[in-house]
């Protein structure tokens, strides 16, 4: 296994154990946590399908996915700031 499948595999790891804990109530989907666990495995799924085998469904789907969270991030940001 390359380093390229298995890095997208923990990404997968990371999106799927935020997805249980905010269906099981235990997270905040909007919360910081969540969020950032959502951008760092699309983030690490991203890496693997571009240094490895692109596809290009799967790179647009977790693309999209880090910018959502990206962008929860920041609002989430700018609402603590003020």
């Amino acid at each position: 296994m390359s380093w390229q499948d298995a890095g997208g595999l923990f990404g997968v790891l990371i999106i799927l154990i935020a997805y249980a804990g905010a269906a099981l109530g235990r997270l905040d989907p909007q919360g910081g946590w969540s969020l950032f666990a959502n951008l760092l495995g699309a983030c690490l799924i991203l890496v693997s399908l571009l240094m490895g085998a692109f596809n290009l469904a799967s790179t647009a789907m977790e693309g999209a996915w880090a910018l959502v969270a990206l962008v929860g991030l920041v609002r989430l940001g700018l609402k603590r700031r003020s």
